[in-house]
């Protein structure tokens, strides 16, 4: 029997946008298993509670029946080892998102080296697409239905 293709796809989420779909589906087709791990990142100042943004992502991805979603918090090598996963999938926007996500790459490497990152980059017409660009959007009351799935903006309707 062949191993499982376990794959993490962390992030932060606040909120999971039609971006983040669609490097979740791509990457589907590559793996068995994709584990969305949402961050606990109360650095980032997040819009939405730790709560908020995991029902978001599980309401998201429910379409998907390779999706186990978690969330959490620490470092994710450690992650890693609890969930027997030493693939990440991360998404690379422009220019400036790789140069964050190759030293975040090389970092987790140091700390474990079994662990390997895969980016992929979305479609063109989520280039644009951020969560950070939702909030500012938001801040304003300004339309995000095209740049979330239906699901997230339902909640967020819910919410806000």
């Amino acid at each position: 029997m062949t191993e499982k293709r376990r794959a993490i796809y962390p992030g932060t989420f606040d909120p999971i946008t039609n971006g983040h779909l669609d490097i979740i589906a791509r990457a589907c087709h590559m793996f068995d298993e994709i584990i969305v791990a949402v961050a606990n990142s109360e650095a980032k100042k997040p819009m939405f509670t730790f709560a908020q943004r995991i029902d978001m992502v599980k309401a998201a991805t429910k379409k998907f029946p390779k999706i186990k979603v978690v969330g959490f918090q620490g470092l994710l090598v450690d992650l890693s080892d609890d969930l027997e996963a030493n693939i990440l999938v991360r998404g690379l926007r422009a220019v400036s998102d790789f140069e964050y996500e190759l030293q975040m790459g090389y970092a987790n490497a140091s700390l474990k080296k079994e662990l390997e990152t895969v980016y992929l980059m979305p479609s063109l017409e989520y280039a644009f697409v951020s969560s950070s660009v939702v909030r500012s959007i938001l801040e304003f009351d300004g339309k995000v239905e095209h740049l979330l799935p239906d699901e997230v903006f339902q909640l967020i309707k819910s919410i806000r």
